[in-house]
């Protein structure tokens, strides 16, 4: 079983180069939608809990605590803009346990024209995601295994597009409160394009991540740290249009020239620095009480990619909060995207 294990996760991850700065389709997938995704940074994944909503960010965090548990996230996010999440868990006992969720990203209204400047008719904009999620323990490991199936629909007014795509995750929880995540995500296949213009397919933003946290004994709080794109190293953007490959624009300005060659380590360090950064997410969470915990996080690529030159902010911070009553909970985030939209999620939970 485990070395079928490792045959499956290598044949997904040798898809799992993904490129960024606009290339891939069905970009809604990347948000967090999950008010504690939300504030630990984008992702959960290397969190193990009783809490349905983890599934969202790894399909190997589904267990058994989480039978019978619904939830329900949304956020009113800029203008018209609105997502939500929602799904729920059953433990198939010796079979192992199931779970299914639809998550939607809606661009709102707009106004049609045609080329010559007239109004036609108005039309909405939506995107949506079905998920299938199944896992299950190794008998007598702290290993768990999970897989989701996706279905996702994409409307923009006529133009429709439809694919099928698989995350794939293994995840080691120990008694002593460490928890290791390696997760593939997006591997699939772009069935029905929006056009069938030539040299503009349609490709899924697949990834690989690893994440690790780890519960402090007899402390109060656990740390957690992601890292994201793990088989892509330059995460700088470089416009599609610059054959020189020198343009990014997410960047300050550029370093000046300098002949010694400690400025050219230095400078060499620094941009090596600075791009492994951008694979890293970090945060913690503080259990306050049983029942209570806030979250902090800090996604470094996030703060890089929204910084204006003028003004540097906040962005990339993420905080938020858990609260459980009995057979409820209610979970709120906040994410510092930039100065006209920041996003807030709400979070419900129940057990049935």
């Amino acid at each position: 079983m485990k070395k079928a294990l490792i045959v499956i996760f290598i044949s997904l991850t040798s898809f799992g180069f993904s490129q960024l700065g606009g290339v891939n389709s069905y970009r809604f997938l990347d948000i967090p939608m999950t008010a504690r995704a939300a504030a630990l940074g984008g992702s959960s994944m290397s969190i193990w809990g009783d809490d349905v909503n983890l599934i969202y960010s790894n399909p190997a965090l589904l267990n058994s605590t989480m039978s019978k548990q619904v939830s329900l996230n949304y956020s009113n996010f800029v203008g018209d803009l609105n997502f939500g999440y929602a799904a729920y868990a059953h433990n198939l006992k010796k079979y192992g346990n199931v779970g299914g969720g639809i998550q939607f990203f809606d661009y709102g209204k707009f106004v049609g024209y045609d080329e010559y400047g007239q109004k036609t008719n108005d039309f909405r904009a939506s995107d949506y995601c079905l998920n299938l999620n199944y896992a299950k323990p190794f008998e007598d490991s702290s290993f768990n295994i999970g897989v989701a199936l996706k279905t996702i629909i994409s409307q923009y007014d006529i133009y429709k597009s439809y694919a099928n795509a698989i995350d794939f995750g293994v995840t080691y929880h120990s008694k002593k409160n460490l928890v290791v995540s390696l997760l593939a995500k997006n591997v699939g296949f772009v069935w029905k394009q929006y056009s069938t213009t030539q040299g503009q397919n349609q490709t899924l933003p697949q990834n690989v991540q690893l994440g690790v946290s780890y519960k402090v004994a007899k402390a109060p709080f656990k740390v957690f740290m992601v890292y994201d794109q793990l088989l892509k190293w330059n995460l700088k953007y470089i416009s599609s249009i610059d054959t020189a490959g020198k343009s990014n624009p997410f960047n300050a300005s550029e370093t000046p020239a300098d002949s010694t060659k400690f400025k050219k380590f230095s400078n060499r360090f620094g941009n090596r620095s600075d791009n492994f950064m951008r694979h890293i997410t970090f945060g913690t969470e503080i259990l306050l009480t049983k029942n209570f915990n806030l979250r902090l996080a800090y996604n470094y690529r996030r703060q890089r990619e929204m910084t204006l030159p003028e003004r540097r902010g906040a962005n990339g911070l993420s905080f938020g909060f858990g609260l459980k009553v009995k057979r409820f909970g209610f979970s709120y985030s906040f994410t510092k995207m930039a100065f006209p939209g920041n996003s807030s999620i709400f979070s419900i939970t129940a057990t049935i």
